[in-house]
């Protein structure tokens, strides 16, 4: 071998001794140097762009932040995600509001049709690939570079996964350096699968079939086409897959939700056809799949719009939406150690309005599961039971002055159904239409409460202090606060006198629940409505609150009654039971906040008297007929003036229902006679639809069969009611003792002592403390009671007839200074004696002599004006004062006949005729002092409980005597006799026989305040 390769070299060294080769041999080192240079010049030129680009590319991405792997996958899955809200018991009502309606879905849920339609149009070498491919990068930036205009783009999925949610969507060199560097560090973190999950999950799909922009693919799957995004088939699938390049061009839907023209959508399609071509280049679907995924109608099955939980359910979604942003917002407060009872004037508006917006953000954002308490079906039902327009009065208008408009306004309902045990929102009825008032009624609308007021702030108080018991006597006489000349009244313009509270609280009594309230330190009632969570300012209650001038929403009061119901404990309604991220992280679950505000003896007392409400003599005693059950209901009605505002409010041991009815302006009253109906019927038997609808759903969580049971400490207890005391003879004598529950703890330890016996005398069918001077046969021994107590004129007015007889009110007799005159009008018919009364204001009563001046007898009262005496002898009469001063003799009578004496006693036994009073009489002193004979105090109006003090024979009401001038009048003949008016009785109805103008329940509901009795100057009048 080495003998060759030296033979070779010597032959070589021959040929290039030759001058040919010479010469050749310098030309080709020349040419070969300079193309050596020409390279190395290359080489030099590419190092040193590719250094500088090196170095420009460094210097783009030196200030971006260094990811970590937990903080790269946070800010990867940060995206947003619709939130849902439920009924109770995870039953899905709907979506909450967003500006981009997502849902997240797993990879395994996903078709392969899906996933290979989208890496066949994005990214065909996505499982080859480290984040990036150079071969399109090269591609993608020499197009830039070239101006061209068919630009293919080179981003993979990774690449457009980190720019949706690591960077920004700005078009720069450095937003693509940053692009390219953090695509290759995530495909470091996170494996193929996880990345193109976060893609189909993250990536924008243009709008759904109701106008909505939505991202992801399951968002997609449902929108457009209305099904899982397991069940899209090939070409649906390769649609939404060439959608994300231009998502407002390629979607088949306008932002109104209608689809779009065939020209416009032609977009879409081509697209899709790119789409189908380039998965039968890839082999993903063979020939025939292709053929028939393009001949396929995509337009043709588009979906439809579906109502969205704003739709269907709009009430509750908007409240559930609120309440949800308001606990969001206070958790961020919270968390940032800010308190907004600390923040005044623009930094506490500043500081509500910028949580409140981020808890906003948050919460449409998060994809979170709000839960409520609200049951479907109730909820349901009580939607059905206020949809007869026939128990609603007319719409109403009112001319704008300051706009020249004209509003018109729909009678509206809100009603508040709550679970007794745990404070849940059952179900509600925020109004009759959403579309045409979208006020939620049951939570938002704050309106005044009327009568419903007394349990809370009057009657519960002062039964927890003692203050008043059941069977106290709060008196129901006119009224008038502090400072004011304007009286409180009763729906019915007049008053029922010394009552008990549980008789007030049953026919609604407006005088005595403020008599109640103000026997109260106010702070103490105020603070018991604030743990009932009913808010009153600082500087109230005011005396019309215990009549309800304050305001309350429906939600609101009944939570307050529910109280009684749960023993006096309170405990915060709540209709957010719980509110969870996507991942199932529960950032909110309510936490029951318990108040005890009242015993449970008073509870049970409260609960005992508000019974009395649905029975007769109630307000709401028709109630009962339009039930479909039995259960142990209380309740209480409640009216404001002009009818502007109506409720009830009732519970049982289960649960607390309080409905509202009215306009929303103010100015506008509910109607009467409506179909029939009252105002307050009406009221009461929307309240009962609703409990009837409800109940029929879900009957065991409406209706029990248990009773409110009587708690130890509680019992049944005699008191004279006018002192809360124990009972006198007295009292029991007055009639003033009256037994009731009461709470052991106040049961009263001393007797009554304050009542004291008095002589009285009735004049004119008027009672008055006796004078010392008066004679006693014509005095009656009573019961005195002072006036000044009662800041009345005349107690007795407003007494019931029952005890007026034997009380004495602390008002001393008349006296007008001179003797009484002659009586007139002296006559006998067989064993009838008649006269005429007396016309001075004094006289208490008369004597009778026979014609021989022996005495026969005394008559007590003036008023009384006949008598049966003996037949067949002659009498006369005399007139005795106040201070025992005698008249002279009348006239003595002719000795009757015997045909006188038959007549007499045809004419029968009755020693009271009718006779009629004269105007002018004469006496021996000069007669009358010019006032009526016999007038009475004035009473409250007509129809007033006792108003003439035991009766006065039938005498209308008339303005009180003055005290006569010390010259009497000259004496006047006397007119001829006539019947006494006062024997013709005014027909009157005493209130507290018909409290409530009520029928048989299964006839005709109750009517609580009748229109034709007005309705009073304040709220509460019912």
């Amino acid at each position: 071998m080495g003998t060759f390769f030296q033979k070779f070299n010597e032959t070589v060294g021959k040929w290039g001794e030759n001058r040919v080769v010479r010469s050749l041999n310098i030309t080709s080192q020349v040419f070969w140097n300079l193309i050596l240079l020409f390279v190395i010049l290359i080489i030099m030129a590419v190092l040193f762009v590719g250094g500088a680009g090196a170095g420009y590319f460094l210097s783009l991405v030196e200030e971006e932040e260094a990811h970590g792997s937990d903080e790269m996958r946070e800010e990867i899955y940060n995206f947003e995600e619709i939130s849902e809200v439920y009924f109770a018991n995870d039953e899905y009502l709907g979506e909450l509001r967003t500006d981009l309606e997502r849902r997240e879905i797993p990879l395994e849920d996903v078709s392969d049709e899906v996933i290979d339609a989208v890496l066949a149009t994005e990214d065909e070498y996505f499982f080859e690939h480290d984040g990036i491919v150079p071969k399109a990068l090269f591609r993608a930036t020499y197009q830039e570079f070239s101006s061209t205009g068919d630009q293919t783009g080179g981003s993979t999925l990774t690449q457009q996964l980190v720019k949706n949610q690591l960077l920004s969507n700005e078009v720069s060199f450095e937003r693509k350096a940053n692009e390219i560097v953090l695509a290759m560090r995530l495909e470091n973190y996170m494996d193929k699968d996880e990345i193109l999950e976060a893609y189909l999950n993250i990536v924008p799909f243009g709008r759904n079939a109701s106008g909505e922009n939505i991202a992801g693919i399951q968002a997609a799957a449902e929108g457009v086409f209305g099904v899982e995004v397991h069940e899209l088939n090939i070409p649906q699938a390769a649609f939404l897959a060439g959608i994300p390049q231009s998502p407002f061009s390629h979607t088949p839907f306008y932002n109104n939700g209608e689809i779009k023209s065939e020209e416009e959508m032609q977009s879409g399609l081509n697209r899709m056809r790119t789409v189908l071509n380039r998965m039968k280049d890839n082999n993903v679907i063979d020939e025939e799949e292709h053929e028939e995924a393009l001949a396929y109608d995509i337009r043709d099955s588009l979906t439809e719009a579906a109502p969205s939980a704003y739709e269907e359910y709009p009430y509750i979604t908007y409240a559930a939406e609120r309440e949800a942003r308001n606990i969001i917002r206070d958790k961020m407060l919270e968390e940032d150690g800010i308190d907004l009872g600390e923040l005044e004037g623009e930094e506490l508006q500043e500081t509500t309005l910028t949580y409140t917006q981020d808890a906003q953000t948050f919460l449409r954002q998060q994809g979170l599961k709000v839960r409520t308490t609200i049951d479907k079906n109730i909820y349901d039902a009580m939607q059905d039971a206020i949809s007869d327009d026939s128990m609603f009065g007319p719409d109403k208008t009112i001319w704008d002055e300051e706009n020249q408009e004209e509003h018109v306004y729909q009678e509206e309902v809100g009603a508040s159904l709550i679970d007794n045990a745990t404070g849940k929102v059952l179900g509600f009825v925020g109004g009759r239409d959403f579309e045409r008032q979208q006020m939620n009624h049951a939570s938002d609308s704050n309106r005044d409460v009327g009568s419903t007021s007394k349990p809370v702030i009057s009657y519960a108080p002062a039964i927890e202090r003692g203050a008043v018991h059941a069977n106290s006597i709060v008196p129901d006489i006119p009224y008038y606060p502090e400072g004011s000349d304007q009286e409180i009244t009763n729906f019915d313009n007049q008053h029922r006198g010394l009552i008990t509270v549980r008789e007030s609280l049953q026919e609604s009594r407006n005088t005595p629940a403020v008599r109640s309230m103000m026997r109260l330190d106010l702070p103490e009632a105020r603070q018991d409505m604030l743990n009932m969570g009913i808010w009153l300012e600082e500087s109230r209650p005011y005396e019309s609150d215990a009549i309800g001038s304050f305001g309350a929403t429906p939600e609101a009061l009944t939570s307050a009654y529910s109280t009684f119901a749960n023993e006096g404990t309170h405990r915060d309604a709540y209709m957010i039971e719980s509110i969870e991220t996507r991942d199932g992280d529960t950032i909110y679950e309510h936490e029951p906040e318990t108040n005890e505000v009242f015993s449970p003896q008073t509870s049970y007392v409260m609960t005992d008297m508000l019974r009395d409400v649905l029975q007769p003599g109630g307000t709401a005693a028709g109630m009962p007929g339009y039930l479909n059950h039995s259960s142990d209901w209380a309740g209480k009605t409640g009216t404001t003036g002009d009818y502007t505002d109506l409720w009830f409010v009732g519970y049982n041991p289960n649960v607390s229902l309080g409905v509202w009815l009215g306009y929303d302006s103010s100015q506008l009253g509910v109607d009467h006679g409506v179909n029939g109906w009252s105002q307050s019927q009406r009221t009461q038997r929307i309240w009962a639809e609703i409990i009837n609808h409800a109940s029929e759903v879900e009957y065991e969580q409406i209706i029990t069969d248990e009773t409110f049971t009587q708690p130890e400490g509680v019992v049944s207890q005699s008191i004279c009611g006018l002192t809360d005391t124990l009972p006198s003879n007295r009292c029991s004598e007055a009639g003033f003792v009256h037994t009731d529950l009461m709470i052991n703890e106040h049961i009263p330890t001393t007797t009554d002592d304050s009542l004291e016996d008095a002589s009285y005398v009735t004049i004119g069918g008027t009672t008055y403390r006796a004078l010392s001077e008066t004679p006693a046969e014509f005095t009656q021994t009573g019961i005195l009671l002072d006036d000044d107590e009662f800041d009345v004129d005349n107690i007795n007015e407003y007494l019931p007839e029952s005890i007026t007889d034997n009380i004495v009110p602390d008002r001393e007799a008349p006296t007008n200074g001179y003797a009484p005159g002659a009586v007139t009008g002296t006559s006998q018919s067989g064993s009838t004696l008649t006269w005429n009364q007396h016309p001075d204001n004094d006289i208490v009563g008369y004597r009778i002599y026979t014609e021989s001046g022996v005495q026969v007898d005394s008559i007590i009262d003036s008023a009384e004006t006949s008598y049966n005496v003996s037949a067949g002898q002659s009498h006369y009469v005399t007139a005795v004062d106040t201070l025992g001063r005698e008249s002279a003799s009348s006239s003595i009578t002719d000795t009757p006949s015997e045909d006188d004496e038959d007549a007499g006693e045809n004419e029968g036994e009755s020693s009271s005729p009718e006779t009629e009073t004269p105007e002018e009489t004469e006496n021996d002193t000069g007669g009358s002092d010019g006032g009526s004979p016999g007038a009475t105090e004035p009473g409250d109006g007509e129809g007033s409980n006792g108003a003439s003090n035991g009766g006065s024979n039938g005498q209308e009401t008339e303005e009180p005597q003055e005290t006569p001038s010390e010259d009497p009048p000259a004496e006047e003949d006397p007119p001829p006799e006539e019947e006494p008016a006062e024997e013709e009785p005014v027909e009157e109805e005493p209130v507290e026989e018909e409290p409530a103008e009520e029928e048989p329940a299964e006839e005709e509901p109750v009517e609580e305040e009748p229109a034709e009795e007005g309705s009073g100057e304040e709220n509460g009048e019912d």
